[in-house]
């Protein structure tokens, strides 16, 4: 709970007691009923207070009808008529379903803040010799900054030096992450996740991609749904209604009906007045559209408004993105396809370098493996994360010499003294010179030691 809500919540406690007291106390002691009375008039004021300002507040801007207008009146003339318990039990039970309210904006509020999370703090510009930590928004266009492996992309550009791998899942939902390089355009909001990178900057802040989603989640409240605009209209016309025919209510059949009492029909009226409040549509409509929004943000999914809520409601069909919508898009080893021949070559090299007690794995598949893994064994991409989690045994990474990441390609390693490159069809035709059948569907990596094709995973 925030501090307003907690002292809400202290208020509502408060005047409950008091209530009680008021009812209680006078038929447990020989108290004047005038003490009563103070005690259930200072609990109104202590629950009550808050509306009587507000409706205070709106006359004054000559917002005359509204929910707080309507239940001042109404449990004013409550008070008036000697009907305490009512007046304070009406203000009660509008105070506490003000503080659910509030809890429930509140849960939403947090929800949608986490989306913030893509926003940068800092980027790296060249002050003075060094590359030094700025506000984005002071950047301008144009200018040269640093991206570290690790660190969000702050400002959208264009690559000038570096080669990298982006998690762009923040921005576009796809869990692949993309390769940049020299003159690849790069968006704002990304996480850098290898390679160092010097970027141009091609747009101020407030242009940039991670801005814009901000400013739709912080402005999606206020794109109303059209039931929305209906109850505002509504509401306007409705109110003043309401105030008129109460007191259509109260001074009408005391004129015309023989015997008809003016308290009672003045009772009569007040109590019109809180049932017809129109507070529960008011409050209601746009409350479960900030809900929707806010249950929406918890699950990752950015809705632009109100009235894209709304027309998801009616959608029939629903077309999805499938990767890291319907799956989560990690990548496992499905297929392991080896050049038997080849490992048993690999294998009988390093047998000579094999320590007492060690085993090579006697499986030809396991051996692709093992040596794809080795070779990964030092890279973050999802790719290599699988095939050593599908190889499944702890590493000799000291089996490893250089490594190099090649984005777009896969890795060129150093594995027992050989050149081992692991990654897809343009790398081994590229760098080994070996012609490759096609390849199956799905992800394929190739393995190769040397200048001889080992399998494919």
């Amino acid at each position: 709970m925030t501090k307003k809500q907690k002292k809400q919540l202290i208020k509502i406690i408060i005047a409950a007691c008091m209530m009680t007291l008021g009812i209680v106390l006078p038929s447990l002691t020989r108290l004047d009923g005038r003490i009563e009375t103070a005690i259930l008039l200072v609990a109104y004021v202590v629950i009550g207070g808050s509306v009587l300002s507000r409706a205070a507040s709106n006359i004054r801007r000559g917002q005359f009808f509204d929910e707080n207008f309507l239940m001042t009146i109404a449990t004013v003339g409550a008070l008036c008529l000697g009907e305490y318990l009512e007046g304070i039990a009406v203000m009660l039970f509008y105070q506490v379903g003000a503080l659910f309210e509030s809890i429930a904006v509140n849960r939403s509020r947090k929800s949608i803040a986490a989306l913030m999370a893509i926003r940068p703090d800092h980027a790296n510009v060249m002050e003075d010799g060094e590359w030094t930590p700025v506000d984005p928004e002071s950047v301008a266009i144009g200018t040269a900054i640093l991206i570290k492996p690790g660190e969000r992309v702050p400002l959208d550009g264009t690559v000038l030096e570096g080669e990298s791998a982006l998690d762009t899942s923040a921005i576009t939902g796809e869990s692949m992450p993309g390769e940049v390089s020299a003159g690849s355009a790069i968006y704002s909001g990304c996480v850098n996740l290898n390679g160092t990178l010097i970027v141009r900057v091609d747009k101020p802040y407030g242009q940039s991609t991670v801005a814009r989603i901000l400013e739709l989640v912080e402005s999606a409240g206020e794109k109303k749904a059209e039931i929305e605009g209906f109850i505002t209209r509504f509401a306007r016309y409705y109110t003043p209604a309401v105030v008129a025919l109460a007191v259509c209510i109260a001074a009408i059949p005391p004129i015309l009906v023989n015997g008809a009492a003016f308290r009672d029909w003045l009772y009569r009226a007040l109590t019109f007045l809180v049932i017809s409040c129109p507070c529960a549509l008011v409050i209601s409509i746009p409350l479960s559209f900030f809900g929707g929004l806010g249950g929406a943000s918890r699950q990752g999914i950015l809705v632009k408004g109100g009235n894209y809520l709304e027309a998801l409601a009616r959608a029939e069909i629903v077309v999805f993105d499938k990767t890291g919508t319907l799956t989560k898009g990690s990548f496992a080893v499905t297929a392991v396809t080896a050049n038997g021949a080849a490992l048993e070559q690999a294998s009988a090299a390093r047998e000579r370098d094999v320590a007492p007690g060690q085993e090579l794995a006697a499986d030809v598949q396991w051996r692709l493996l093992e040596i794809a893994a080795l070779a990964e064994s030092f890279s973050d991409h999802p790719v290599a994360q699988s095939l050593r989690a599908a190889y499944g045994l702890s590493m000799d990474t000291a089996r490893v010499g250089s490594a190099r990441e090649r984005p777009g390609y896969g890795v060129e390693a150093e594995v027992d003294g050989a050149a081992v490159y692991v990654g897809n069809r343009r790398l081994i035709e590229e760098s080994v010179g070996l012609a490759l059948p096609t390849d199956p569907p799905g992800t394929v990596v190739h393995v190769a030691r040397d200048d001889v094709y080992l399998g494919s995973i």
